[in-house]
């Protein structure tokens, strides 16, 4: 069983052998429990034989197969998994693990270039993105074996590259404190850019969600909602170069999450690539990194396959 977990919704599939199955969707909030979704599923597909192991991702942070949900209350732990359905293994994966699991298998079509650059082979391959935080992950060889290294960049102080950057950057620390990536690189990090803009120009706009936001500014019927988007693509390209340079990132940057997927047209037109290469020295080591969206909404199921895959042993028919 492969298992994509968010905060609102749970995804599920069986796989056996080369083929996915149909993915099924369910709300978090029809389960009180995270083994009351998966005996819900399973149940479904008491024709197809016992399922023998699962391999889940879950947005969340992962400790010894174990991660307490925030959004949802569930709590996932490998070792009950096992107890309960009987599997032989159960893996509990951070999703952004998942998604470097995911990248060599993704073709162009699964991707939204963002430049011509290509990568390059067997080099560390970087995962990040913004959704309700901000996550990041790298793939690289170990012992000529892939192995992800699990992050928690969202957590990192984020940086400013201009004045007016500062300026918000100290707007959000009177609010928050520790001012980290994902308190501007994220859905709720759209907001608190937009809230920091209003109050440094003086002004009272209308209350607006992240989605709200990004849809005024790609219409371009709020100015500052523009402003706001703007400033998101250049601290994510800010943002994505340091990784990039951290991981030594020549495999490729893929941006997953929900958010960037929305309008990788304003992306690819905003300061994102222009500030992910503005490092000194180093531009000339980053101008040759290709940088892209994943737009393939199943890629997740991809990363859990690939794992399991490498992690799984099959039960002997014996």
């Amino acid at each position: 069983m492969l298992a994509d977990i968010g905060g609102t919704n749970a995804r599920f599939a069986l796989t056996q052998g080369a083929e996915i199955g149909p993915i099924e969707h369910t709300k978090a909030a029809d389960h009180p429990r995270a083994p009351d979704a998966i005996a819900a599923f399973l149940s479904r597909h008491t024709a197809n034989g016992p399922v023998t192991a699962a391999v889940l991702g879950v947005a969340g942070t992962v400790e010894n197969g174990h991660v307490s949900m925030t959004n949802s209350g569930w709590t996932i732990d490998s070792a009950e998994l096992r107890g309960a359905f009987g599997f032989d293994a159960a893996h509990v994966l951070n999703d952004f693990e998942v998604a470097a699991w995911s990248l060599p298998a993704l073709r162009d079509t699964d991707l939204f270039a963002l430049g011509k650059q290509r990568p390059v082979t067997s080099a560390p391959m970087l995962v990040l993105g913004p959704g309700t935080g901000f996550g990041a992950s790298c793939l690289v060889e170990r012992y000529g074996a892939p192995f992800a290294v699990i992050t928690e960049a969202g957590h990192a102080t984020l940086p400013a590259a201009s004045e007016r950057e500062e300026r918000v950057i100290a707007h959000l620390r009177q609010r928050f404190g520790h001012t980290s990536i994902e308190r501007a690189v994220s859905g709720t990090g759209l907001e608190n850019l937009y809230e920091a803009l209003a109050s440094i120009e003086g002004v009272s706009p209308p209350e607006k969600n992240a989605a709200a936001i990004a849809q005024a500014g790609l219409d371009g019927s709020c100015n500052l909602s523009r402003s706001a988007l703007e400033m998101f693509c250049s601290f994510l390209g800010t943002v994505a170069g340091n990784l990039a340079l951290t991981f030594c990132a020549r495999g490729g940057v893929y941006i997953a999450g929900g958010i960037a997927p929305r309008f990788p047209d304003f992306l690819a037109r905003s300061a994102f690539r222009t500030r992910f290469e503005s490092k000194g020295r180093y531009e000339s080591y980053l101008r040759p990194i290709p940088t892209s969206i994943i737009v393939r909404s199943d890629a997740s199921f991809i990363g859990l396959k690939a794992f399991a895959d490498r992690n799984v042993v099959p039960r002997s028919s014996d």
